[in-house]
């Protein structure tokens, strides 16, 4: 997936193309839409009229939903007007599983903490996207949590250094892996309880040590096992 900008900023209709991360109302009949772009990084614009019935927009904007889509950028504020939306995949899938989505949501909401509006984000929003993607795809699993949190350290250049770390020498091989390997072979790790366990609350120290607070979800989402 790749943003094309084909307007200046200030002024004139830009086309780009990201993923929603988070839809809120603004009025009785328009939305709030939060999206993450490779080009653009965060974005927020405003669907006027998105909940009339007949609107255009109906149906097209809903969290998670990867698009193409045009606005106007505003030169008063961070609300930009959206203006077309042409939805490339929907990730169904998340839709009828709530642990799938809480893992969706989790990752969506620690990007936000993480990171800055307005910024580009190729590497990141791609990450995101393959996340999405696999979570869609198969059974939800804690580890996929995980591995989420530490590819997102690693492009974020806060990777942990496992090797100044208390953890034992299959936490840190797990560690390693996590970060590594593909998302289709985490399932066929096999650590052992206690060396998962040890991952995930040392993952929980160091977050809260770079952020301050864990993200809102994680809980949640790594309640899927």
């Amino acid at each position: 997936m790749s943003g094309l900008v084909n307007s200046p900023p200030g002024g004139g209709t830009e086309n780009a193309s990201g993923i929603i991360v988070r839809v809120r109302p603004l009025t009785e009949t328009s939305l709030v839409i939060h999206w993450l772009s490779p080009e653009l990084g965060r974005l927020a614009t405003v669907a006027k009229g998105a909940r009339r019935p007949k609107s255009p927009l109906r149906g097209k904007l809903d969290v998670f939903f990867e698009a193409d889509f045009s606005f106007a950028r505003s030169r008063r504020s961070e609300l930009h007007r959206l203006r077309e939306v042409v939805v490339r995949e929907t990730h169904e899938p998340l839709r009828r599983e709530l642990a799938r989505l809480r893992q969706v949501a989790y990752a969506a909401a620690l990007i936000e903490q993480t990171t800055e509006p307005a910024t580009p984000l190729p590497a990141i929003t791609g990450l995101f996207v393959s996340f999405v993607r696999w979570v869609s795809g198969t059974e939800p699993r804690a580890r996929h949590v995980l591995a989420f949190e530490l590819r997102l350290l690693r492009e974020l250049g806060l990777a942990p250094d496992a090797g100044e770390s208390r953890l034992n020498p299959a936490a840190r091989e797990l560690l390693a892996q996590l970060t590594e390997v593909p998302w289709a072979e985490l399932g066929a790790l096999r650590p052992e309880p206690g060396t998962a366990r040890a991952v995930r609350q040392f993952l929980h120290g160091f977050l809260v040590y770079q952020f301050g607070r864990l993200a809102a979800g994680r809980a949640a989402a790594l309640g899927a096992g």
